[in-house]
């Protein structure tokens, strides 16, 4: 059986998720990646993905993140998310309004370098939908 650790999902709202785990997937900025036991200290921002986090039971809870940033440390892992609902609980019209809203920004955008961010913005959501499976 792998080792457990400490993890906590905290959005603005609310503390989503404060539970032993041997292991979770996060949307890095970079890329998802998976944090076990005994891993290297890191800090990194998030892009709008999904969570999946492995409780020592085995059993997986999947919470929808909209940004946010991850720190990994010798006392566990703390996700801070800018937004996050758990995928069971997710509404799939407010995504797809998020999208739109996403896809107006980009006709709007008034410089190369605001458009640039807005399509990212776009992509990041397109492809969190996907994940979500919503």
């Amino acid at each position: 059986m792998a080792d457990s650790f400490q993890f906590e999902l905290v959005s603005p709202e609310q503390l989503l998720l404060s539970e032993a785990v041997t292991a979770v997937n996060v949307p890095g900025a970079e890329g998802y990646f998976t944090v076990m036991a005994h891993h290297a200290p890191v800090m990194t921002t998030l892009k709008p993905g999904v969570v999946v986090a492995t409780l020592e039971g085995g059993a997986q809870q999947r919470i929808f993140v909209l940004g946010g940033f991850a720190d990994v440390n010798e006392n566990g892992f703390t996700l801070l998310a800018e937004r996050a609902t758990p995928v069971d609980q997710l509404d799939s019209a407010e995504l797809d309004s998020q999208i739109r809203d996403a896809e107006e920004d980009v006709t709007d955008a008034a410089t190369p370098e605001a458009k640039a961010k807005a399509q990212h913005s776009l992509a990041q959501l397109r492809e969190a939908r996907t994940a979500a499976g919503v």
